[in-house]
């Protein structure tokens, strides 16, 4: 699969507006745009894609209500479509992602672009709020966020936090991580905390060891800016990741997830709270 870097959305091709939901969402079908999705469409919501089996859509549904920190659910689609109406206008969740991993029985099987071969009349669709969110809203409230600057996405981390089981689907939460400086760092906790839907506030400031994790070069992944500076703090909020990780524990037939930093990028307006 071909994927691109956080730069490439700021030197995307110039016949479609990055900034527009749909415009993005065309240009990621028609192969013109394989960049990650944290720098294009900005003032709108991102989401994490988590497609399971008919069977098994109930029990995941539980699982993300009992765990609303680390997957606040932003849309449900129907057994076998590939449109979620009430997040998007045009969707084909299928195809509109640019990256995708498909899993059999639990194992990492096919990193497709287009998932559209591998998709079920059985599946559905979940799409989770995604940190990509809050980064745009941290932003409009001048918190400096190093990783976008170098042309990085966030790090992920497995943490020794075990989730609120349902079903088939439990494990470890995954966080994500930003190097911020303290000021940031509580500037970001108080501007996050009012968005639920985006992870809400961080579960941890400046202490990796209290999630369990050793050694932030040893990311879950192995990608993402890892390096903290002098006179910065690692700040860790949960992940949609966690989702992903609980499908692979449960062993599903067949479940899609997204692929690293290839989101769902949705028509719903980020909340203008620009104070």
């Amino acid at each position: 699969m071909s994927t691109g870097s956080p730069q490439a959305a700021q030197d995307a091709d110039p016949g479609f507006d990055t900034a527009d939901p749909r415009a993005v969402r065309r240009a990621i079908r028609e192969g013109r745009f394989t960049g990650f999705t944290n720098l294009v469409a900005r003032n709108y919501v991102q989401g994490n894609l988590i497609a399971v089996p008919a069977d098994h859509a109930d029990a995941f549904e539980d699982y993300a209500r009992a765990n609303p920190e680390a997957l606040p659910l932003l849309g449900r689609g129907e057994p076998g479509r590939r449109d979620i109406p009430a997040i998007a206008a045009d969707l084909d969740i299928a195809r509109d992602t640019g990256g995708y991993m498909v899993f059999r029985d639990g194992e990492l099987v096919e990193t497709p672009r287009d998932a559209s071969p591998f998709w079920r009349d059985d599946l559905v669709p979940f799409v989770i709020g995604c940190s990509f969110s809050f980064e745009a809203l941290l932003q409009r409230h001048g918190v400096r966020l190093r990783h976008l600057e170098e042309g990085d996405v966030s790090a992920m981390y497995e943490t020794d936090r075990d989730t609120v089981a349902a079903g088939p689907f439990g494990g470890k939460l995954i966080v994500s991580m930003r190097a911020l400086t303290p000021a940031d760092a509580i500037r970001a906790t108080l501007i996050s905390a009012r968005h639920p839907g985006f992870h809400g506030a961080p579960v941890s400031l400046g202490l990796p060891e209290d999630l369990g994790i050793a050694d932030l070069e040893r990311s879950y992944g192995g990608h993402g800016m890892k390096r903290v500076l002098p006179g910065e703090l690692p700040v860790f909020w949960a992940c949609g990741a966690t989702g992903q990780n609980a499908v692979r524990a449960a062993r599903l037939p067949l479940a899609i997830t997204h692929y690293k930093a290839h989101m769902v990028v949705t028509d719903l307006p980020l909340p203008e709270d620009y104070a």
